[in-house]
């Protein structure tokens, strides 16, 4: 059976058992009472929608849960529910809240709720990236105002309070045992009315919204992790906004329905400081030297995909201007059949045709490569204990502030709470906490990069390219999000034909 063929019924089994969310029937038009879209998103929830993980940039993106700060398209800040905010001295930040906001329970925002959801994130294991290696003081000057010290002059602080994992909910989400219950919780333009696993969130319109009310009454977000059945449901119309169709099913969707974005987001091989055979960094250079980056964006991508230079890609445009050239490497050097374990996960579609692609050229380099794909929540917790020699990942990298510096003390500072390299340098880690002191513009910038430049050349992880996302939106869709950073998706002034 040909590929396409075979890709395309595959698909369609898949759309099937997918039918009972996906019901046309249920869909409404614009013109009827109310209004209903459905969502395709790409990956389940890991904990609970629980805000103080990679789960709050879907309370994001279905505009449910609010933080103090937003960040713009420049990332620059702009108030959310902080109306303004002042820099009281080098440690010392205040914060006044906006009047008349209230939480999908009925509660009213104050400091102290503020407070509480500050307290939480800190409290939490692993914290939010974006507070990792970061302690912060926080008490009410009144119930309008809170005030935040810090440890150091932090020029970022009002960016990091943008991070969906900083979202501030009712007290009533954060319950005795820890766990925290986004429903009915959050203060954004959509009420959270109904979580079903791993299966599907349900979101209505809040009619009390201290903002715009919202132009579409509820929301279906199914999870469908499967890019070939995220693809079908936007061409049979079954879901009205999908996110990252797969580059292989392009050619069988209507050109109109697709949107392509370029992202800030790497595709990554992380090699493990720690293992056999890349603990040493002649094996990580001859690693380094097999990847042939245009065959895969070539083959896997169709050449929708930005050749990495670096970590960080030309969805930051200063990155480029301020890199030196790569040192070349050796050319010819090869591995004596040391076996390694490549591992990956299926929730985007294109990662485990990349894996096929970099074994082989590994293979080709001397190295016997053993494969271990799975989806990513059963795959997250063997990566992070370091039980594989590389690990590839697709890795936002200004997700939380609009800044790299968060995502670049994640993954490769010694305490990094995403270290999925197990790696550890003391020049890394001072390039990155002094990368972290300077102040927005030019002279971050140029630390940045220098950090950037310590860990490529420990090799501790080899960029393949740069991601262009593409989302589907059916034609009856007004004003759905194309967001770089992944926060946006569904707000308050999306509509339906």
């Amino acid at each position: 059976m040909p590929s396409n063929l075979l890709k395309t019924t595959v698909a369609a089994g898949l759309l099937l058992a997918l039918s009972g969310c996906f019901d046309s029937s249920t869909q409404t038009s614009a013109d009827s009472e109310g209004t209903e879209i459905h969502l395709a998103m790409m990956v389940p929830p890991r904990t609970g929608l629980s805000p103080l993980s990679d789960d709050a940039f879907k309370l994001s993106r279905w505009s449910t849960a609010e933080t103090l700060v937003e960040l713009n398209d420049q990332a620059e800040a702009l108030p959310k529910l902080a109306t303004e905010w002042k820099q009281v001295d080098d440690l010392t930040w205040q914060f006044t809240l906006r009047d008349g906001v209230v939480f999908h329970d009925g509660s009213k925002l104050t400091a102290e709720m503020v407070i509480n959801s500050i307290d939480k994130a800190f409290e939490a294991a692993p914290k939010p990236r974006i507070i990792d290696g970061i302690n912060w003081q926080v008490r009410a000057v009144n119930d309008k105002v809170v005030e935040i010290k810090t440890d150091f002059n932090d020029p970022l602080l009002p960016s990091r309070l943008s991070s969906p994992q900083l979202a501030i909910l009712s007290a009533n989400a954060y319950q005795e045992n820890g766990r925290v219950n986004p429903t009915r919780a959050g203060s954004g333009p959509f009420v959270l009315t109904e979580i079903n696993g791993a299966t599907s969130a349900k979101l209505e319109r809040y009619e009390d919204y201290w903002g715009e009310k919202a132009k579409i009454e509820r929301i279906t977000a199914e999870y469908v992790p499967d890019g070939f059945a995220r693809a079908a449901a936007l061409r049979t119309g079954k879901a009205d906004v999908v996110e990252a169709v797969p580059v292989s099913q392009l050619a069988m969707i209507d050109p109109e329905l697709l949107h392509e974005v370029n992202m800030p987001r790497t595709n990554t091989l992380y090699l493990n400081s720690q293992s056999e055979v890349f603990s040493q960094l002649e094996m990580r250079k001859i690693a380094a030297a097999a990847i042939d980056r245009k065959q895969i964006i070539e083959t896997v991508y169709e050449n929708r995909a930005a050749y990495a230079e670096g970590l960080l890609g030309p969805a930051l445009a200063w990155a480029a201007p301020l890199r030196p050239e790569a040192p070349k490497l050796e050319q010819g050097l090869k591995a004596n059949g040391e076996k390694v374990v490549l591992g990956t996960f299926t929730d985007r579609a294109e990662l485990p045709e990349v894996a096929v692609l970099v074994k082989q050229q590994l293979e080709n380099a001397g190295f016997n490569v053993e494969l271990d794909i799975r989806e990513y929540g059963q795959i997250e917790n063997d990566a992070l204990a370091g039980n594989f020699d590389i690990f590839m990942l697709s890795r936002a990298t200004v997700i939380d502030s609009g800044d790299p510096v968060a995502y670049m003390m994640s993954d490769f500072s010694c305490e990094g709470s995403y270290n999925l390299g197990q790696f550890c340098s003391e020049d890394v880690d001072a390039a990155l906490t002094h990368a972290d002191l300077q102040p927005l513009g030019e002279a971050r910038q140029k630390a940045i990069i220098e950090a950037e430049q310590k860990i490529l050349g420990e090799y501790a992880a080899i960029p393949l390219l740069h991601e262009r996302v593409i989302q589907g939106e059916s034609l009856r869709m007004n004003n759905a999000v194309r967001d770089p950073r992944e926060r946006l998706l569904i707000t308050e002034h999306t509509d339906v034909n």
